[in-house]
């Protein structure tokens, strides 16, 4: 299994997305300060999250949500549209 999560930061108000095998795992990374993209705004919280069967298939989500570049969308993601 892969799961495409979202994280959201209190201090920074922003939402980062990715995808991982073991989600709890990276939100440890994240907020230990191994990623480079997230280490300025930690601590995370996770938001929300998304099974898929193939890696494949959470890289093409990750990639179709981050397109999207808009806060708005992942906040109607997670609202249950998703």
């Amino acid at each position: 299994m892969y799961f495409v999560y979202i994280l959201y930061s209190e201090k920074c108000g922003r939402h980062y997305v990715g995808y991982a095998a073991d989600v709890d795992a990276r939100l440890s990374r994240h907020n230990a300060g191994y990623v480079t993209a997230t280490r300025n705004c930690r601590p995370y919280v996770l938001r929300g999250f998304k099974a898929f069967t193939a890696e494949q298939e959470a890289i093409a989500e990750e990639r179709r949500i981050k397109k999207m570049k808009s806060s708005k969308y992942i906040l109607w993601l997670l609202a249950g549209n998703w």
